[in-house]
């Protein structure tokens, strides 16, 4: 969902003006300005309008008993997901593996941004072919 939504959704092509404005507001202040803390995380407001969709979507494939704990794990990815993309902006990592997403994550702000679309994990980049060339390279070495 991380890769899929951050790719075709936060990175999609725009042609109108207001297409172009509501872009610039969900995800392109984000990258304009990837070290501002007020940006790095979506909005609770918003988060909270689209819960409504979200959770009428589980409703819809899942018997009433289950929905809200699948509604509950939907949400809890999605604060574990913010805190990484926080973390990987403004945190300093000792270990090895937060380094390399630090690394892989500012390497999608500052040097490719039509690459390296996975936050917490450069997995479905590899699956779908928008890992680094470098990181592929590395890889087969």
């Amino acid at each position: 969902m991380e890769y899929t939504l951050h790719r075709f959704v936060l990175h999609m092509k725009t042609k109108s003006y207001w297409a172009n404005t509501a872009h610039y507001l969900f995800h392109g202040c984000h990258h304009k300005h990837p070290m501002d803390g007020l940006r790095l995380v979506f909005p609770p407001a918003g988060t909270a309008i689209l819960c409504v969709p979200v959770y009428n979507l589980l409703r819809l494939i899942s018997t009433p008993t289950t929905t809200p704990a699948l509604f509950g794990g939907v949400l809890m990815g999605y604060v574990i997901y913010e805190c990484t993309h926080y973390y990987l902006h403004y945190g300093q990592p000792s270990s090895s593996m937060p380094q390399k997403l630090k690394k892989y994550h500012l390497n999608h702000h500052y040097r490719m941004q039509s690459k390296s679309f996975g936050i917490t994990s450069s997995l479905w980049d590899h699956v779908f072919g928008t890992c680094p060339d470098s990181l592929v390279a590395e890889k087969k070495r």
